[in-house]
């Protein structure tokens, strides 16, 4: 039987060196990139056949469930996971709802009522608020702002219920209503840390976070497989162009994002949110990119009903997307001179790539990325 003290969360040291991710939390970004690919699974499908406005409200509502949950957890487990059996305990809970999230997605691009996926989401957030009532009776100097936390997620919860409920599926009200609750919910922190913050572990967060970026570029992964793989046998001359650029683009993302830079170098609380929610961007468009890969190969083997300029958008955008992203929560603080428009510059770059040379639109992006990459030492010297 557990002890009561189990049940408490004291806060870790900021200061611990050689903080790594545990293999609790990557069973839990495990957890969540299953819920992930089912978002992208259904925008790949709605984008395929021309339904771009319902697979990209789909995809950007049931995303943010799922890293929403995903970002709660993580940075309660930087500064309360003390490796107790009912912090793996509630762990696993939370990973059961994003499971269960994952299970009731396609109903979120389907248009029809959302009820699986709410109690998979009201699953995960159950156990983030049984986590902060823990970290609240762990200390009692992190006691208002725990239990703060727990407030905003369980109101926030109450909220996202009724709305489900009560107004009809697909509508221009839940649409609006789903807008208000992500404005509310990223206002959760600072209401909670407005007089004490979190003990989270700065190498810890960053690693999370990257960690977490490469295991949303499987997404992509998958694509560069479906590509070699589309026959069902050797793949033709097409399809393996496509799944080789596919791969050539998602290894030069990741190497614009671990590039040696720091990520997250001041801990004002203003520059911490703009890291921590921009990369909601950052993981969005991996994911996207991905489902955009799968639409390429979709419509080069006739089973996308959609125009070559929107196929290669599918890509374009996303990629841009995540040029931009970075260099929101990283290069932007990093970068002097010349070298801050390198970033957006390349972004513009993927766009126009994917709009006017759509049938070269692959390489040309990655030809982008690949300047980015080279460039990028060099300008960041100049003053």
């Amino acid at each position: 039987m557990l002890k009561q003290k189990s049940f408490h969360l004291p806060p870790r040291d900021r200061a611990e060196e050689h903080r790594a991710a545990t293999p609790l939390e990557l069973m839990f970004d495990l957890a969540s990139v299953i819920a992930i690919a089912a978002a992208a699974a259904g925008l790949h499908h709605a984008v395929a056949h021309s339904h771009f406005a319902e697979g990209v409200m789909g995809f950007f509502f049931s995303f943010f469930m799922i890293w929403l949950a995903w970002m709660n957890y993580t940075w309660s487990a930087s500064a309360f996971d003390n490796g107790s059996r009912w912090f793996q305990i509630m762990s696993m809970v939370i990973m059961f709802g994003s499971l269960v999230l994952a299970a009731g997605t396609p109903a979120v691009f389907a248009g029809e009522a959302l009820y699986l996926a709410l109690v998979g989401f009201v699953i995960m957030r159950l156990g983030l608020v049984a986590l902060w009532l823990s970290a609240a009776f762990g200390n009692v100097d992190h006691r208002s702002m725990s239990l703060r936390y727990a407030a905003g997620i369980g109101m926030m919860q109450i909220y996202w219920i009724l709305i489900i409920l009560l107004l009809p599926a697909a509508s221009t009200a839940i649409t609006w209503a789903f807008l208000i609750g992500f404005a509310g919910e990223l206002a959760i922190p600072a209401f909670a840390e407005r007089d004490i913050r979190t003990p989270w572990h700065r190498h810890h967060i960053v690693e999370r976070y990257g960690l977490m970026n490469i295991i949303v570029l499987g997404e992509c992964f998958l694509a560069v497989v479906m590509a070699i793989n589309s026959d069902g046998d050797w793949p033709s001359l097409q399809m393996l162009q496509i799944g080789i650029l596919a791969a050539v683009i998602t290894f030069l993302m990741w190497a614009l994002y671990f590039n040696g830079d720091e990520h997250l170098g001041r801990d004002e609380l203003s520059h911490v949110m703009m890291w921590a929610y921009g990369h909601f961007a950052v993981f969005g468009a991996v994911a996207a990119a991905g489902a955009g890969f799968a639409v390429m190969i979709d419509y080069a083997d006739n089973h996308a009903d959609l125009s070559e300029t929107a196929a290669s958008l599918s890509v374009a955008i996303p990629v841009a997307i995540y040029v931009l992203s970075v260099w929101v929560v990283r290069d932007r603080y990093w970068l002097k001179g010349i070298a801050q428009f390198l970033m957006p510059t390349c972004a513009i770059l993927v766009l126009l790539a994917g709009a006017f040379f759509s049938e070269h639109s692959l390489i040309l992006i990655a030809i982008v990325l690949i300047g980015a990459l080279i460039l990028r030492p060099t300008l960041r010297q100049q003053k």
